[in-house]
């Protein structure tokens, strides 16, 4: 009957669909891909409407294969990625995205450029407000290859010196890249969303023409503004920004505070500790012994030497002093149950003492504050 057989056709696309994604999940991509052509040949008799559409289906399996399957080359995965473009008009503005992104990845700068302006130029109907977003990201990627552009004219007259800005033609062509690439840029990091390559390459523009006060109003909206993502990024790209302008400690602490409510294990909290040590304020001291505690407590910086030596000379101190002693209790109190195993066993220990003498010096001296005297954890 005509019910039977279409229910046995579904079962046996869902049955394909399965070998197919059984054989990606094992990487036979070789398999895959003859399984994909069983699944497209059977869909000429499918008049389904499925929620996600066969072409889609289509673009996401083939794409992952041609990426992966080793005789695959770039020439067959740019056809099937026209291809692809002309099946899906819902869909055709991601697939040109998509398209770019593998051209980027083999080099091919001019050709995902050519493929951008291409995309920039699409019109059809109601759809092209409705996908107004990917609209922007084309443009924005595009934006992105022009200061690609700017920087390598930029380069070549910097390494000509003076003699290099006198060609006024490289120049003027830089400029002309510098003024398509703002405007794209500009566009893309109005939208609120994490748009970190795009704010660097606008910040860098903007440093390079001497617009600093723009530069300084861009990433203070990106990190400030509410509407936009919490993000670590924009609090690092703020606070190197202020750092190359030369700004004041405060400023400098300020921006690096936020970022270690956000990222305590965050790199630059060993620049944040030694702002903090400097300081003639008792609360800044307290949060950099705070803010070293903090690192350490997570497995990528157990043996790092830059950090053990930043507490060990704040404990150190503090000791001396005897001054504050109630920040170590505070600060130890609740890490008491958990830190000794963590970074004090034996095995790390005698591992320690192997490889870096310095990091068993600087750990030895903490554990011995903190462990109170007739403990040997050595």
């Amino acid at each position: 009957s005509s019910h039977e057989h279409k229910l046995n056709f579904r079962k046996s696309k869902e049955a394909c669909l399965s070998y197919i994604q059984d054989a990606l999940l094992q990487k036979q991509w070789k398999r895959a891909a003859e399984f994909l052509t069983c699944y497209v040949e059977s869909l000429e008799k499918d008049y389904s409407r499925e929620h996600v559409g066969p072409s889609e289906m289509i673009w996401r399996i083939g794409t992952e294969i041609l990426w992966h399957h080793s005789q695959s080359s770039m020439k067959e995965f740019s056809c099937f990625m026209e291809q692809m473009k002309t099946l899906g008009v819902k869909r055709y503005l991601k697939v040109c995205l998509e398209h770019v992104f593998h051209l980027l990845c083999n080099g091919q700068i001019d050709e995902a450029y050519q493929n951008l302006s291409l995309a920039e130029s699409w019109r059809f109907g109601e759809q092209t407000a409705i996908q107004d977003k990917e609209m922007k990201l084309v443009e924005a990627y595009r934006g992105l290859l022009d200061y690609y552009s700017w920087s390598k004219q930029k380069n070549i007259l910097l390494e000509n010196g003076e003699d290099g800005f006198s060609d006024l033609a490289i120049e003027q062509e830089m400029h002309g890249y510098f003024r398509k690439a703002a405007v794209s840029l500009k566009e893309i990091i109005k939208i609120p969303g994490v748009w970190d390559v795009f704010v660097k390459c606008y910040v860098d523009l903007l440093e390079f023409y001497g617009d600093h006060n723009e530069a300084r109003q861009v990433l203070n909206e990106y990190a400030y503004n509410s509407k936009f993502p919490a993000n670590p990024n924009a609090h690092v790209y703020l606070y190197q920004f202020l750092k190359r302008q030369g700004e004041s400690k405060k400023s400098l602490i300020s921006a690096l505070k936020i970022l270690h409510d956000i990222v305590p294990s965050h790199e630059l909290m060993i620049d944040f500790n030694t702002m903090l040590q400097k300081s003639k304020k008792r609360k800044k001291r307290r949060l950099g012994l705070e803010v070293i505690f903090a690192v350490l407590d997570y497995a990528g910086w157990k043996e790092n030497a830059k950090a053990w030596s930043c507490l060990a000379r704040q404990v150190k101190k503090i000791v001396i002093s005897e001054k504050c002693l109630d920040w170590i209790k505070q600060e130890w109190n609740s890490r008491k149950d958990w830190w000794p195993a963590f970074h004090f066993s034996r095995y790390l220990a005698k591992r320690n003492w192997q490889e870096n003498k310095s990091l068993s010096y600087e750990k030895a001296l903490v554990a011995g504050i903190l462990l109170g005297k007739g403990i040997h954890v050595f």
